[in-house]
């Protein structure tokens, strides 16, 4: 399932994918993402600037260099078309001892990703490599409570729902995989 970019990174390759560490050549694609109304109505509720998504490329870069892993870009594997960037990073988001000292997973597709089954796919190969790679036994994730796609995809990869927040003024569920207390290696 992995393998290694000419650089040494990371390339996790599933049966249809490709999840590679971003790069500065990603804007245009992440963008398009990011700026689809549809795709940001849970995450945030709107289209995000050119400006907004530049600065998202670059934490997400900066991410793997501060801890050794986060959000891989994903593209087919068969043609090479963007799909969207899923992993697990830090977000630093406030909500206390129970989900900020852990790896949070997150996923965001493209539309022209959605009910494929590409995030389960994906997310399923970044837990994967996170585990073998960082020795990481709890991960948690936020969904907001009416994205159903997301929510499933969590059900499917063995998250719990643990708690509620409000989060940026949207209500959101907090969810764990693996036990509150385990080791968890950074």
């Amino acid at each position: 399932m992995e393998g290694t970019h000419a650089r040494g990174e990371p390339v996790l390759e599933t049966e249809r994918l490709l999840l590679t560490r971003p790069t500065l050549a990603d804007l245009d694609d992440s963008h398009a993402m990011l700026s689809d109304a549809g795709v940001m109505a849970f995450i945030g509720g709107q289209p995000i600037r050119r400006e907004d998504a530049w600065n998202k490329l670059l934490r997400n870069i900066g991410h793997w260099t501060a801890f050794g892993y986060g959000i891989f870009t994903v593209r087919e594997k068969d043609g090479g078309r963007f799909l969207g960037e899923v992993g697990i990073a830090h977000f630093a988001r406030g909500f206390g001892a129970a989900f900020d000292p852990f790896p949070e997973a997150a996923w965001i597709l493209a539309a022209q990703g959605h009910g494929r089954g590409y995030a389960t796919e994906a997310v399923q190969a970044a837990h994967a490599w996170m585990a073998e790679v960082h020795g990481t036994e709890r991960t948690v994730c936020l969904i907001h409570p009416d994205n159903q796609p997301s929510r499933r995809v969590a059900e499917k990869l063995g998250y719990r729902r643990f708690g509620e927040v409000r989060y940026r003024d949207a209500p959101g569920i907090l969810f764990e995989r693996g036990e509150l207390g385990a080791e968890v290696i950074p």
